[in-house]
């Protein structure tokens, strides 16, 4: 299959937060496609960890965002063309705890990436991860669009907003000339896949008790959320970058890439799921701590449908049964199902006429 038009063979990525669950995938990904990837990120904060069960052969640095100035050597060390930045402090939970290195990372780690962006003339195209998490909830029973108010009641949600609103003012400020990169924003679902053991999360908690002999703890069992297979926020964020390295500018505004209606699902219709296919699993409603999570969120996509021609593969059921059998066969023997499951994807991708993947 030829993806994003073989674009990204022999291309200069910067990608943050390579060390991620999602920046692991995504670098997995770039590094199948033939790009040149660098990446920046914090050290891998579990062990086991995606990032190093995949051992890919890539230039790594250790560097935290709020360092603008170690930043700015490795930039001008490799002169991108397209920069991806993903790294951010990523947990809601979390965010309560620590809500100054929250702020501080989400925000201004984002504002060092874009200023460090701007002095380096190799970059064509920067493209910025935050969250659905950046609209202010309402609560209501249709999705949010691109254009829709953004705030959060967390730390982590607000700080997903604000972020929003450093790369529109950066993009309104200092990447409008003729010449200047191209600045976008992405905003995706709650994405699932083998490879995550973040805290606080439903697939690595339950990977976790399941692993322990335990029961797993559901704190919002009637909570709905968009849940798509990391894959498939990762094939928009590529077909982003395919148009921001080819200098298309109208592209240089947010996006959201979620799941069809029905990937909209309460937590315990998840817990359902996973238990016909897991039957090890077991699970229980976990006392309210009293911190606040948002019970009704959805997105709306139809921008990105629209205008990237961009569509989901894997519907609900696929991206579950996908996730735990990466997580079953990982458990019984450690085989990394990763480069597999991507092939499939890919394949799937190919099989529904996608436009970014073509025979």
């Amino acid at each position: 299959m030829i993806q994003f038009g073989d674009v990204y063979r022999g291309r200069r990525v910067l990608l943050t937060g390579h060390t991620g669950f999602k920046g692991s995938w995504l670098a997995l990904w770039l590094s199948r496609l033939g790009a040149d990837v660098t990446g920046i990120a914090l050290a891998p904060e579990t062990v086991p960890n995606h990032w190093d069960l995949l051992g890919l052969d890539m230039a790594s640095h250790l560097i935290d965002i709020r360092d603008k100035e170690a930043l700015a050597r490795v930039m001008a060390q490799t002169q991108p063309e397209l920069v991806l930045h993903l790294a951010a402090q990523p947990l809601v939970r979390r965010s309560y705890r620590e809500p100054i290195d929250t702020w501080a990372v989400n925000v201004m780690g984002t504002a060092n990436v874009l200023e460090c962006c701007r002095q380096i003339s190799s970059v064509r195209g920067i493209l910025v991860v935050t969250s659905d998490k950046c609209y202010e909830n309402q609560e209501w029973a249709w999705g949010y669009r691109e254009n829709d108010r953004l705030g959060g009641h967390d730390p982590y949600s607000a700080s997903k907003a604000a972020t929003e609103l450093v790369v529109s003012s950066y993009r309104d400020s200092f990447f409008q000339a003729d010449g200047a990169a191209a600045l976008a924003s992405a905003r995706a679902g709650n994405v699932i896949g083998g490879g995550d053991w973040s805290e606080d999360r439903l697939i690595p908690d339950i990977v976790r008790a399941v692993g322990n002999h335990a029961e797993v703890e559901i704190r919002s069992p009637r909570a709905t959320r968009p849940w798509q297979h990391v894959l498939e926020s990762l094939s928009g964020y590529l077909l982003l970058g395919q148009r921001l390295l080819g200098g298309q500018k109208d592209v240089a505004a947010a996006w959201n890439f979620g799941p069809e209606a029905e990937g909209n699902r309460p937590v315990q219709a998840v817990m359902e799921r996973i238990a016909a296919l897991w039957p090890e699993l077991r699970w229980h409603v976990a006392r309210n701590d009293g911190a606040h999570e948002a019970q009704l969120l959805y997105l709306d996509s139809a921008k990105a449908r629209a205008g990237l021609n961009w569509r989901p593969v894997w519907r609900f059921d696929a991206a579950l049964a996908a996730t735990a059998t990466w997580y079953r066969s990982f458990l019984a023997d450690g085989t990394v199902l990763s480069e597999h499951q991507l092939d499939q994807y890919v394949q799937a991708a190919g099989n529904a006429g996608l436009a970014w993947c073509q025979p």
